[in-house]
């Protein structure tokens, strides 16, 4: 099934109104938030929080829906086994699930703060043992790790996860997507062109069959830019402000460690450029075809990063005019099915109320939009338990 997710936009709000966009995007039906990890912001007029901190706020505040990283470096500024008790501290927080989104990073959040940008190569594989310093310290046991690049003395965490947090790594162009799926349980990516997303998923399914695991029930998670809005002016000016630096390549790659120089490294971007990575419109109809190109190259998860000014206007017209598209459009079959059985409730009360319990868990119809639809629907012979450890999140029990 098909997640709709929002973008919390670190290098772009402070973090009270950040916070505050995320408890509006949940109840905007958005199904995750991902939130971006930065030292640094793009441009000097930016913003950077320490997304831990923002992460522990925004779990105490939201009400199940699913949070994470994208992405966390977790070679160099971070150490691995203080990001492993990071991460446990905020899954035991959230009500709802947690993921941990990891890349090799960027030189503006690393270098200022370490001194240190080793080649790319290097950074792959310090996080190829930082992501293996993370679980062992998850699994419950003593860790003495002596790595090429960590060490660790009978490290243990006393604060546990309380789920197996899922681990999905960032990969921006093929070449990486294979050591994201034969490493990682998920793949998180931003969007390019049809045919580059089609290769980043198939290199992504290759690792992860070589490493002896099923790609379909993996997460794959893309990442893009819109501007739910006719006022085209105002969406490039926004995004030439706070992101063009992103879709300089080199940015990424290059030892270019401040906002200033990330900054001049976008100038050279057009308003041109910025139009065609952009989707821009007021029509929920173009939207939900713009995000469908990326679910058709093989994406399950399509999380939005709003280049409008209002965002809360995006979030509330997202959630209230696209995102219905994006489900009716890949809802799957049992759907359709539950759904109708839904409707019969009325009419047979106490047996429909335990066959639609039965049904949610046998099909795993938890995370989605229209359960909360569905939950109306068993008024009165249903309840939501939001910490609920049978299905994730909510769990449909019957009531007498």
């Amino acid at each position: 099934m098909i997640m709709s997710g929002w973008n919390a936009a670190s290098e772009q709000y402070e973090p009270l109104d950040m916070l505050d966009q995320a408890v509006a995007a949940e109840k905007a039906g958005f199904e995750s938030i991902s939130a971006s990890d930065h030292f640094h912001p793009w441009d000097p007029s930016g913003h950077s929080c320490n997304i831990w901190t923002w992460l522990g706020a925004a779990a105490a505040r939201l009400n199940g829906i699913e949070i994470g990283t994208g992405v966390t470096c977790p070679i160099l500024r971070y150490n691995p086994a203080i990001l492993a008790q990071s991460a446990a501290t905020v899954d035991r927080m959230n009500k709802g699930d947690f993921y941990l989104g990891v890349g090799t990073g960027e030189a503006m959040n690393e270098y200022p703060t370490t001194g240190l940008w080793p080649g790319y190569d290097k950074r792959q594989d310090m996080m190829r043992e930082a992501i293996e310093l993370m679980r062992l310290l998850w699994s419950r046991n003593e860790v003495t790790l002596n790595g090429e690049y960590y060490r660790t003395r009978k490290a243990r965490l006393y604060t546990m996860p309380r789920r197996r947090i899922p681990i999905y790594i960032s990969s921006l162009v093929p070449d990486s997507a294979f050591f994201a799926g034969y490493y990682g349980d998920g793949l998180i990516s931003v969007a390019n062109t049809p045919e580059v997303m089609k290769s980043i998923i198939a290199n992504f399914e290759a690792g992860a069959r070589k490493a002896g695991k099923d790609p379909e029930k993996m997460t794959k998670q893309v990442e893009i830019m819109v501007a739910y809005t006719d006022d085209v002016d105002a969406a490039v000016k926004m995004s030439k402000q706070y992101w063009a630096g992103t879709m300089i390549f080199a940015t990424h790659l290059q030892n270019i460690y401040t906002p200033e120089m990330v900054a001049a490294n976008g100038a050279v971007v057009g308003a041109d450029a910025i139009k065609n990575q952009l989707c821009i419109s007021s029509n929920p109809e173009v939207h939900a075809k713009f995000a469908q190109r990326f679910i058709d190259a093989g994406f399950n998860r399509v999380y939005f990063y709003s280049a409008s000014p209002a965002q809360y206007e995006f979030i509330e017209g997202y959630g209230r005019d696209v995102l219905p598209i994006i489900r009716e459009k890949n809802r799957p079959r049992a759907v359709v099915v539950f759904e109708r059985a839904a409707v019969q409730s009325a009419r047979e009360p106490q047996q429909h109320c335990l066959a639609a319990r039965n049904a949610i868990i046998a099909m795993g119809l938890r995370k989605y939009g229209f359960i909360n639809q569905m939950s109306l629907l068993f008024t009165g012979c249903t309840r939501w338990s939001e910490r609920s450890r049978t299905i994730g999140c909510r769990e449909l029990n019957g009531k007498n």
